[in-house]
């Protein structure tokens, strides 16, 4: 099989497209990149179909590394038949790969091997085959100084029989067969644990199939099993995994039968079971962590895009009690140009009075409050201001989630290694408000507080999905060149940390980049990096319009030739909708741009660097609520959806603590996935259903 046969097969996507994207993958190319720029050559395949093409090469090539290694041992071992051969190159499966090298794979001394050194193996094999008709007579012929009955020669051909059984790939297939169709969870607490492991309550005597189990479900027994609270047994129905193997084994005279069923139970219990019941743990983890991480990409890029202000100027306001609020002043580009404490709740006039001047004298445009303890109450009092009015939506309440990360981290440091944390995490609320996409990408995704679960899946596996997320938001947004981040360069298609860095450090010596072509001055960004990049960055008020815009620089001559034709300039062209209309595509054709690059540039000609995310709209909590307690059943309140899972949404409804609609309380139909139905930081009309102030749960329904 080849690679693109492979991979067509697990992805039903065609060979063509699939060789045409391995090309472009191994000369380089990002999947953003590939997705945005090659879609003559991939077939218009989206970056969700080219990323499974890279998972599914990878996989490919973990194949055949392991294969090598598997044909290396054996024939080294000089057991290598051209039958066995031949098997091992026709498998494209990990599982049934390492299946064929069990008999051969180096072990510890198993109950087997010691058998076969005390020379029990020919024994073994006369009544493996089913001939012998006296198993006992025949076991006498054995005995030795190591061996000192009948009945101990038995056993040790028994023991070896047992391994026979379950190194043997049928056993194992039917074995996994029967996991698959019949394994149960089951899981108990663990003697004296009821009291410490308490949360765990649900799972104290719990059973389900481990094909129906949710993920989430599945996760939270694997953390009470890891924390030492419960234990866990996953087994399919044990009288049918035995009689299947009955089946395959059973066979000849009846004394020698009966020893063989006596192995085929013993290898069962002693090693299949064991063995597989591993297998489907990891493999159910598996699928489990894919759900969740899946929950999580999808949460991250919906934060990732939230509607941003835009460049205005922002006064940010990081709430609190006792430590007073922490308030800083952004000018439209997102730089601190004023900080300051006010205590509102214990100094209001003095408060007043720094809030008023600060308004006046960097001409505030809009205001982010956290939404963490004191937010609401700090909303409360900035509403009673003596300030101009901001406009509809001109307040905001701005999620705190990972804020405290950032301004502990070396970035915030970096950028401000005068300014108390307290003043950076302020200022990270400011900047969320203006661009999300922009400030989030400075701290670890696990970090911003949305998904499920994500300490306790593969932790590889997330940082893959979070970063290739990252990297797909990023580059479907474009990055102003002149003001953006290291932090935010570096995930750009072809960039990375170190030519994000070189980029700052070069736009710091020589001043504004004029040109995407200055690109090429920056040290080590070469002609490959140049390719992937350029697309993707943005340079506002550039002498050239098309470097302000996702036209690829490649395709400059294509754009120039259509001024040329209806002899206008490019400027002009991208101004006026009657001259891009006499445009025919077909003239522009050639054998590297093709119809579906045409139709993009088109397109981005009409609305150049637009950004795909929606505008920011107003928001308001309902005033009589503040906390739990003004809370109840029955009432009816605006939300803003805060996270999303696999079995609901969490809305804040403005009391500090987030209230769950279950799928089932979420449309007057089925749903699978809440998705469907809504989206980070979408505003919802909600109805509380019920309140439980000692645990800390409000349930909801948006069935109003």
């Amino acid at each position: 099989m080849t690679t693109s046969q492979f991979i067509a097969s697990r992805t039903n996507i065609s060979e063509r497209q699939v060789q045409h994207t391995i090309q472009l993958l191994d000369d380089g190319g990002t999947v953003p990149f590939i997705a945005r720029y090659r879609k003559e050559q991939t077939g218009q395949l989206d970056e969700v179909q080219i990323a499974d093409i890279k998972t599914q090469y990878a996989q490919f090539k973990e194949i055949e590394k392991r294969r090598e290694a598997i044909l290396k041992s054996i024939t080294e071992q000089g057991k290598l038949t051209p039958e066995l051969q031949k098997k091992i190159n026709e498998t494209y499966n990990l599982t049934q790969l390492e299946d064929l090298y069990l008999p051969y794979k180096q072990k510890r001394k198993t109950r087997a091997i010691m058998a076969i050194e005390k020379g029990l193996e020919p024994l073994a094999q006369a009544i493996f085959a089913g001939k012998e008709p006296d198993p006992e007579r025949k076991a006498a012929q054995f005995l030795n100084d190591q061996v000192a009955t009948p009945e101990i020669a038995l056993q040790g051909a028994r023991d070896i029989m047992a391994e026979w059984i379950s190194e043997t790939t049928e056993a194992r297939h039917k074995m996994r067969f029967v996991f698959e169709r019949g394994a149960i969870l089951t899981a108990k607490v663990k003697k004296n644990k009821e009291p410490d492991g308490a949360k765990y309550r649900d799972y104290f005597e719990y059973q389900e199939a481990l094909a129906k189990i949710p993920s989430h479900r599945l996760l939270a027994v694997r953390r009470g099993e890891e924390e030492g609270f419960l234990s866990i047994d996953i087994s399919p129905d044990e009288e049918q995994a035995v009689e299947l193997l009955n089946r395959l084994f059973s066979k000849g005279l009846p004394a020698s039968r009966a020893q063989i069923e006596l192995a085929i139970k013993d290898s069962y219990k002693r090693l299949l079971k064991p063995s597989i019941e591993t297998e489907f743990a990891h493999l159910s983890k598996e699928k489990a962590d894919r759900a969740a991480i899946q929950v999580f990409a999808e949460n991250a890029r919906q934060l990732l895009l939230a509607s941003p202000l835009g460049q205005q100027r922002v006064m940010a306001i990081d709430p609190g009690f006792r430590t007073g609020c922490k308030v800083v002043c952004l000018d439209a580009q997102g730089n601190l140009v004023a900080d300051a404490v006010i205590y509102p709740f214990d100094k209001p006039t003095e408060a007043r009075a720094i809030l008023e001047n600060l308004f006046q004298k960097h001409q505030i445009e809009a205001i982010a409050i956290g939404n963490g303890t004191a937010g609401r109450e700090t909303e409360d009092f900035v509403n009673q201001l003596q300030i101009p009015p901001l406009g509809a939506g001109g307040l905001f309440m701005v999620s705190e989630q990972g804020a405290s990360i950032y301004s502990a981290s070396e970035a915030a440091r970096e950028e401000f290694p005068h300014k108390d944390i307290t003043v950076r995490g302020a200022v990270s609320i400011g900047r969320r408000l203006m661009d999300p996409l922009a400030e989030l990408v400075k701290i670890d995704p696990k970090s911003i507080g949305v998904g499920q679960y994500q300490h306790d899946v593969e932790q590889a596996l997330l940082k893959n999905a979070l970063d290739g997320v990252v990297e797909s938001c990023v580059n479907s947004v474009g990055v102003n060149l002149n003001t953006a981040s290291k932090h935010l360069l570096q995930y750009v298609s072809g960039l990375g940390p170190a030519l994000a860095q070189n980029i700052v450090e070069y736009r710091a010596q020589h001043g504004e980049f004029k040109a995407r072509k200055e690109l090429n001055k920056v040290p080590r960004l070469g002609n490959k990096a140049f390719e992937q990049c350029a697309g993707f960055l943005r340079i506002e008020n550039a002498a050239n319009p098309l470097d302000n815009s996702a036209v690829h620089p490649e395709s400059y001559e294509v754009v120039e030739k259509m001024a040329k034709d209806l002899g206008v300039s490019v400027p002009d062209l991208m101004k006026k909708t009657e001259l891009r209309r006499q445009i025919d595509p077909k003239k522009y054709v050639t054998t590297t741009t093709g119809q579906l690059t045409l139709q993009d540039i088109l397109k981005e000609l009409e609305k150049p660097s637009r950004d795909p995310r929606a505008p920011l709209a107003a928001f308001a909590f309902d005033s009589r609520v503040r906390k739990m307690d003004d809370l109840h059943v029955g009432m009816v309140l605006p939300g803003i959806v805060t996270n999303i899972t696999a079995f609901g949404a969490f809305v804040d409804v403005g009391v500090k603590q987030d209230g769950l609609v279950h799928l089932s309380q979420m449309a007057n139909r089925f749903i699978k996935d809440p998705n469907e139905v809504v989206k980070l930081q979408q505003t919802v009309t909600v109805k509380v259903v019920e309140i439980d102030i000692a645990r800390k749960r409000i349930s909801l329904t948006m069935k109003v």
